[in-house]
C-alpha cells in the first residue's frame, strides 16, 4: 500500500481489539454434507492443475455481467454485524483460515526465524490477511477495471519520450542520488539509441475511494515489483472457501466477491514475451532481494510459468548478476552460462537494494542487454511519484493519449498533484498540513511524510533555501471510509476499524508496432487499521484483503 492515506481525523471510538485464538472444531473441518460448491469446473481456477481446487473468474467479466449499482453508500455500512457477531463462529472460521492458509500455500517468511527469508520451507507463517473481505461498490470496480488498459498504453508511450522523462525529472536528479542514478542508465540507453522493441510491463494501480466526494482516486501506478499477485489470489479463494461454509450464517454470498487472476495472467504475459524473443533455450530470470519473507508470492508465478508453460525461471540478486552476468556481441544477456529472455525485477527499486557499485553495473548491464526487461528502466522512470504529478497537469496527458474519453476517464482518478515550486500550495499545506501528504521518489511503503511533519518539512526547506524540495511532491490526502473488520497476524485475529487500498494488475506487451498482450489482470485489496499511516503489507503495516461487491 504504497501511500497509506488514512482517516486519522476522524474521531471513531476504536472497536475492541479483543483477541480471538483458534480453537480446533469438530463439527466442520471434515464435514461430508459441506454446501456444493458454486464454482462448477476445476478448469476456471488459476491453480487448475495444482493442489487447489476452487474456481474462479475473471474480474473484467464479473463486473460486466453483474447489476451495477450507483454510488458508494454501501461502502459506509460493513458486510456483516460486527458487534453482533457470535464469537463461536469467529474462533471456527479463525481456524479454518489458519489450516487453509498452511495447506495452500497462503504463507510469508516469519520474521522471528532467521533463515526464514532465504530458504524455502524454513519458518513459514500464514500471511497477515483479513477474515473477511471489505466491502467496495460495484460501480467503482468496474470504474478501476476499466482503466486498467488505458494507463498501460500510457505508461508505455511515456516510456518512448526520453525528453520528457529526462526534463520531468531534471530537478529530481539533483537532490535525490538514487533517482540520479536511474537518470544516468536512462542517459546511457538514450545516448546509445537503445530500442526495446519487445516492451513488457506488470502494472498495478492503486485507489483508494474518498468518503467526501466518493470518488475513486488514485494513490500510485506501480511499475516495477507489482508484488502479491500470488498470495491475492489465494486470500481470494481463501475468501470465497469461508463464505461457502459460513456465509448463509453471515448472510453472505460468496459469488460476491470477484474472482482474481492475476498470478495466472501476469505468468500468460511473461510466457508470451518469452516467446516474442524466440530464443527456447533461454529461460526468465527473477531479479530478487538478498532476504525476501514474500519468496513464496514469486514462487506462485513461477511456478505457473513452468507448469502451464513449460518457461523455465531461476532467482538472481544483483549481485550474483553482476558477477555471473555476461554480454555477448549480439546482445545477448547470459547468466551462469545460460542466455536470459525475460528479466522479471522483483528487487532493484529501493535504495537499499543497491549497496554497492555491484548492483548498479548488473542494472546497467541488463539495459544494455536484449533481454524483455520487466519494467525497462523508461517504465521504471515512466512509474516515479515525479511523473505521476507532471502527467496530472492541464494538457500533458493530451501529449500521449488522442483519445478524449480515455483522457477524462483518467483525470477522473486524479487525486490533486502538486510539485513543492507552487507557493500558493505550499503556504497552503503549511497552514493545514493535516490535508496534504509529502511523497519522495521511492517505493515499498514506510517513506511518506504525514501531520504535522508535513508542515515541519516544508517550514525547514524553506528555510534552507535549497532545491531539496525537487525530490518531493505534494498529494491531497485522501479519506477513505473506515469500516469494522477482522485482521489476522501470527496465528490471532483482531477486531479493529480499518480502511482498504485497491489495487488493479494489468499486464501490457507490445513488439513494435503490434500489441499482443493489454489487460486487466486481478486485483490486490490491502486493508490497515484505520489510524496507520502507512500500509504495504511486506512491510508490516497492512494485511491482505479481498472485496466483496455491494
Amino acid at each position: 500500500m504504497g501511500v497509506g492515506h488514512s482517516a486519522l481525523s476522524l474521531s471513531l471510538d476504536p472497536l475492541s481489539s479483543t483477541a480471538f485464538t483458534a480453537k480446533p472444531k469438530t463439527s466442520s473441518l471434515f464435514n461430508t454434507r459441506r454446501a456444493k460448491p458454486v464454482f462448477p469446473t476445476e478448469k476456471d481456477s488459476f491453480f487448475a492443475g495444482f493442489s487447489l481446487k476452487i474456481g474462479t473468474l475473471n474480474c473484467g467479466t464479473v463486473a460486466g455481467e453483474m447489476e451495477i449499482e450507483k454510488g458508494i453508500g454501501a461502502a459506509q455500512k460493513p458486510i456483516v454485524d460486527f458487534h453482533g457477531i457470535d464469537e463461536g463462529l469467529i474462533q471456527k472460521m479463525v481456524f479454518d483460515a489458519l489450516v487453509w492458509s498452511s495447506l495452500h500455500g497462503l504463507v510469508v517468511g516469519d520474521r522471528n526465524v532467521q533463515r526464514s527469508g532465504q530458504v524455502p520451507g524454513v519458518g513459514m507463517v500464514h500471511a497477515p490477511i483479513s477474515l473477511l473481505p471489505m466491502s467496495f461498490p460495484e460501480s467503482h470496480w468496474k470504474q478501476a477495471c476499466e482503466l486498467a488498459p488505458i494507463f498501460n498504453e500510457l505508461i508505455d508511450r511515456v516510456s518512448l519520450d526520453g525528453k520528457f522523462l529526462q526534463d520531468s525529472l531534471s530537478r529530481t536528479k539533483k537532490v535525490d542520488a538514487f533517482t540520479s542514478r536511474l537518470i544516468d542508465i536512462h542517459s546511457k540507453m538514450l545516448e546509445m539509441n537503445k530500442k526495446e522493441e519487445i516492451r513488457l510491463g506488470l502494472h498495478r494501480s492503486d485507489y483508494m475511494l474518498d468518503e467526501k466526494t466518493k470518488l475513486l482516486l488514485q494513490i500510485e501506478l506501480n511499475t516495477i515489483s507489482s508484488s502479491f499477485p500470488g498470495l491475492g489470489c489465494l486470500v481470494t479463494d481463501l475468501h470465497r472457501t469461508l463464505l461457502n461454509d459460513y456465509g448463509e450464517d453471515l448472510g453472505l454470498d460468496s459469488k460476491r466477491i470477484p474472482g482474481n487472476t492475476a498470478v495466472g495472467q501476469f505468468a500468460e504475459a511473461l510466457a508470451k514475451a518469452w516467446t516474442e524473443f524466440n530464443n527456447p533455450r533461454a529461460l526468465a530470470m527473477v531479479v530478487v532481494q538478498t532476504e525476501e519473507r514474500n519468496m513464496y508470492d514469486q514462487h506462485w508465478l513461477c511456478t505457473m510459468l513452468k507448469e502451464r508453460h513449460n518457461v523455465r525461471t531461476v532467482r538472481k540478486t544483483l549481485a550474483e548478476i553482476d558477477r555471473e552476468g555476461k554480454l555477448l556481441p549480439d546482445g545477448t544477456l547470459l547468466v551462469d552460462g545460460q542466455a536470459v529472455a525475460v528479466i522479471y525485477f522483483r528487487a532493484g527499486y529501493a535504495p537499499t537494494d543497491y549497496p554497492s557499485e555491484s548492483e548498479w553495473r548488473a542494472r546497467l548491464l541488463m539495459e544494455q542487454s536484449s533481454a524483455i526487461k520487466c519494467p525497462s528502466i523508461s517504465y521504471h522512470l515512466a512509474g516515479t511519484k515525479k511523473i505521476q504529478q507532471e502527467l496530472a497537469k492541464p494538457n500533458v496527458l493530451e501529449r500521449f493519449l488522442e483519445n478524449k474519453e480515455d483522457i477524462a476517464e483518467l483525470r477522473k482518478c486524479f487525486a490533486g498533484l502538486w510539485s513543492l515550486d507552487d507557493s500558493d500550495i505550499t503556504r497552503k499545506a503549511i497552514e493545514k498540513p493535516e490535508l496534504f501528504v509529502m511523497k519522495p521518489q521511492r517505493e515499498g511503503g514506510g517513506n511518506n511524510i504525514y501531520g504535522d511533519d508535513v508542515k515541519e518539512t516544508l517550514l525547514r526547506l524553506q528555510k534552507e533555501g535549497s532545491e531539496e524540495d525537487a525530490a518531493y511532491i505534494l498529494m491531497q490526502r485522501i479519506f477513505p471510509t473506515v469500516s469494522p473488520t477482522f485482521l489476522m497476524r501470527d496465528g490471532i485475529c483482531h477486531k479493529y476499524h480499518a480502511i482498504s487500498e485497491l489495487g488493479v494488475y494489468s499486464a501490457y506487451l507490445r513488439n513494435k508496432e503490434k500489441v499482443i498482450v493489454n489487460d486487466q489482470c486481478g486485483y490486490l485489496m490491502r486493508t490497515k487499521i484505520s489510524s496507520s499511516n502507512e500500509g504495504g503489507v511486506a512491510a508490516g503495516f497492512a494485511v491482505l484483503d479481498s472485496i466483496y461487491l455491494t
